[in-house]
């Protein structure tokens, strides 16, 4: 039986999604927290890999077994054997050729930027901070020159190992919710860090320190020394994996809304 589990998560105690020998991962604390539910090793696939600090309110996963269990057995046990920072919001079977990887037609992302005189504590590792005053509206307005299928290796990590930087991005945005600004990327796939730097560029823009034309430029260029920074990993948020109907998954939860 195949199982499909919603899965939310603060990545900062984490050194990202992947199992690792010497360091926390949320792989691996799911993997122990569901194989004492299943009574046998499990091994999971996830719908989007996130780095360290990076956190998540709709990442997807599967796993194969022989155990029964009710949905909300598996929601609860599974919870109550992970660490607070770690929930899964449901579970469900699923059928054997769903895959959270490659099933997924689209993933969505949340870049929370916090522009005030005065870092933030409550949030601090959860949002990205910078004291100079953003331009919303400018931004948005950048990034539209990214809406559709190009080559993103302006906003390629120099280690990722994707074996092109084609990617489709269907719907981009940036908007301001009092002190925060969100940046909201869906696309049908996503390179390493290409969140994070496209953040960075559009950062710069919003800051009056390149013209919104200039995202274009970046994007044409093709070379990554040509965008901005790449911003913290804190800001980001992988809000949702999409999936074709016949699946009947559960709706991608709301995107993170913060406010004092």
């Amino acid at each position: 039986m195949r199982i499909a589990m919603g899965v939310e998560y603060d990545g900062r105690r984490y050194a990202g999604w992947q199992a690792q020998r010497h360091a926390r991962s949320v792989q691996e604390a799911l993997e122990r927290a569901i194989a004492r539910v299943a009574d046998h090793p499990v091994r999971v696939t996830c719908a989007g890999r996130t780095d360290a600090g990076v956190h998540a309110l709709g990442q997807v996963i599967h796993f194969d077994t022989d155990a029964r269990r009710s949905d909300h057995g598996w929601r609860l046990g599974v919870t109550s054997n992970l660490p607070d920072d770690i929930a899964v919001p449901w579970a469900r079977p699923v059928p054997d050729d769903f895959d959270a990887r490659f099933s997924a037609t689209a993933r969505s992302y949340r870049y929370v930027i916090l522009d005030r005189p005065v870092r933030p504590g409550l949030l601090d590792g959860r949002v990205a901070w910078t004291w100079k005053p953003l331009d919303a509206s400018c931004m948005d307005a950048a990034a539209r020159c990214l809406v559709g299928e190009h080559d993103f290796s302006s906003f390629r990590a120099a280690q990722c190992q994707a074996r092109h930087a084609r990617r489709q991005v269907f719907a981009i945005s940036v908007q301001r919710q009092g002190d925060f600004v969100c940046l909201d990327v869906t696309a049908n796939a996503f390179l390493h860090h290409m969140v994070r730097n496209i953040a960075g560029t559009l950062i710069t823009v919003g800051a009056g320190e390149q013209p919104p034309s200039w995202v274009d430029e970046v994007l044409r260029a093709r070379d990554r020394t040509a965008a901005g920074v790449t911003a913290p990993a804190g800001g980001l948020y992988l809000v949702a994996a999409h999936y074709p109907e016949h699946f009947r998954l559960p709706a991608p939860p709301a995107p993170p809304v913060f406010g004092y």
